[in-house]
């Protein structure tokens, strides 16, 4: 396992391990499956950060269920450019059914805030947030996240799905910035 690994410009160093990230989803999956199971649940992951914990969620949850993905951004370098804009809408009816947000990593919530809000012109009957990382000392709104993979410091990461200028998504462990 490397340890540490060069992306562009920048060092970065193992911050969580592949194992660690299975085991956090598995944990996710399994209150998704108790809370959610008797609903007509649609699975709406955000791209491109989130695919990776979107197939893996996916694939631990045991109850009929939709995915469906939708396409953001918001990024540009190593921070939040704090504009959200809709790159590819939604193609599915989610009129009164649960939605599910699968989202990468919550750290200011505008993104979050963005999304609820284009959502509920759909008319689903309620909206639900899973994240698999949230940086709670980032988060500068005031909406419920329900479904949390790990809390992590507000330290600048990339690898299983997160990137650095589109890099380093591929990476099966979490890596945070050294320099």
């Amino acid at each position: 396992m490397d340890n540490k690994v060069k992306v562009l410009d920048k060092e970065f160093e193992i911050s969580i391990t592949h194992d660690q990230i299975q085991s956090a989803i598995e944990d996710v999956a399994k209150k998704i499956n108790t809370d959610l199971a008797n609903k007509d649940v649609i699975f709406l992951g955000i791209l491109n950060g989130a695919f990776m914990f979107a197939s893996d969620l996916y694939k631990n949850l045991t109850f009929n269920s939709q995915i469906s993905f939708l396409k953001l951004a918001s990024y540009t370098g190593t921070s939040s450019s704090g504009n959200v804009k809709r790159l590819i809408g939604i193609n599915e009816d989610i009129k009164d059914k649960t939605v599910v947000i699968i989202e990468d990593i919550v750290d200011t919530g505008f993104t979050i805030e963005n999304i609820m809000k284009q959502l509920k012109g759909y008319e689903p009957v309620e909206i639900k947030i899973a994240t698999f990382l949230f940086k709670p000392d980032a988060y500068k709104v005031d909406i419920p996240i329900d479904y949390i993979g790990m809390e992590i410091p507000n330290d600048f990461i990339i690898g299983y799905g997160l990137d650095y200028n589109g890099y380093g998504r591929n990476l099966k462990h979490i890596y945070k910035i050294t320099e």
